[in-house]
């Protein structure tokens, strides 16, 4: 980028309310909300803009060569005038994203609007979400319980209402997760739900950010009690997500069943991923969408943003992980039977069910 043109400040955040982030399939939310800007298509902004998502990208994704790749890519389009004339917000941004993509598929890699930024960030206090991160809960059969998540937006409330859900449920011999419709967030809830469900100390997935993004302090994953630092590879830092089991796990014998769609992602996808090499849950349902790359937002120029990947989850045993390919279920069917398989599972003749409302 030329020196006289100043570099956008890139804000990075693990998640914020009402936004499916990190592990995720969306963004996170700005410091300072950007106002539209409407002269953002005009060529010296489009050429400021590119400029800044391409220091970005060089700079902080999770993978130096590919974001030197998706930098010259850019770049060369600008160059060739293909960007020229585009004056439409939301077409310039589709435009660079598909030209981004094109060079490496990335399941969370995005360029937003001021707009599109606008309509994700979080709400005033006391504002509802579009959709609650537990939208459904309860018992399903004798001894079956239920619950169904959106989003791990790592809020009080979430984390409240599912600790009551636990509390509840406690001694359940079966409990069914539903994340058909979970498009991601943070370890929150996961870490609320893994101690119960575990009666050791079990290493679940690792976590690698490029080190120049954890020196600068814009790694989402941070240290804790649950998540630590290991030996490195060069140019990365290394983080293991351990499940700690609580004092009394009220789930350490109970069968688990965990519902997977194509639209599950991101942290979704971190929870399947995790149950599943562990052998502490059977999948049900189909193959997960595939964004396994957890990063943050970098502001632009023009009120622009861009979700930028610094970091990869991926197994212990096999250093896979399941950007581009989902982690597949033990029970494959359609989605929409992926409950009533369940329950069959579970002993349960669907008819008989007390299903919650809206779920199906």
């Amino acid at each position: 980028m030329p020196a006289a043109l100043p570099r956008a400040r890139s804000t990075r955040t693990a998640l914020a309310p009402a936004l499916a982030a990190l592990l995720i399939a969306g963004t996170l939310a700005l410091t300072a909300r950007p106002a539209h800007t409407a002269e953002a298509g005009q060529a010296s902004q489009t050429a400021e803009l590119v400029n800044a998502l391409a220091c970005e990208l060089a700079d902080n994704f999770v993978f130096p060569d590919v974001g030197e790749r998706y930098a010259a890519a850019v770049k060369a389009k600008l160059a060739s005038g293909a960007y020229a004339g585009i004056n439409d917000p939301d077409t310039l941004a589709k435009t660079i994203t598909a030209d981004l993509q094109a060079v490496a598929s990335d399941g969370h890699l995005k360029l937003f609007t001021p707009a599109m930024l606008v309509d994700r960030a979080p709400r005033p206090n006391g504002t509802p979400p579009p959709m609650a991160a537990i939208p459904a809960s309860g018992w399903l059969a004798d001894g079956v319980a239920y619950i169904g998540f959106t989003v791990f937006p790592g809020d009080e409330a979430t984390l409240k209402t599912l600790d009551g859900f636990i509390a509840a449920h406690a001694g359940a011999r079966v409990l069914i997760i539903d994340a058909r419709r979970h498009r991601g967030g943070g370890l929150d809830e996961m870490d609320r739900i893994f101690p119960h469900l575990f009666s050791r100390e079990t290493p679940l997935v690792l976590m690698d950010t490029r080190e120049a993004v954890d020196r600068r302090g814009g790694n989402p994953i941070m240290d804790s009690p649950t998540v630590r630092r290991q030996p490195s590879p060069a140019s990365v830092v290394r983080r293991l997500h351990l499940a700690v089991p609580a004092a009394n796990p009220v789930w350490r014998d109970t069968k688990v069943l965990l519902l997977t769609s194509q639209r599950t992602a991101s942290a979704a996808e971190h929870l399947a991923l995790s149950l599943k090499r562990t052998g502490r849950a059977t999948l049900v349902g189909e193959t997960t969408r595939g964004a396994g790359h957890y990063g943050g937002m970098a502001e632009l120029p023009g009120g622009f943003g861009a979700f930028v990947p610094v970091g990869r989850t991926f197994d212990p045993d096999t250093g896979q992980g399941w950007e581009g390919t989902g982690v597949a279920p033990d029970v494959a069917v359609p989605a929409a039977d992926a409950l009533n398989r369940a329950l069959e599972l579970a002993g349960v003749n669907p008819a008989t069910a007390r299903k919650p409302a809206g779920v199906s």
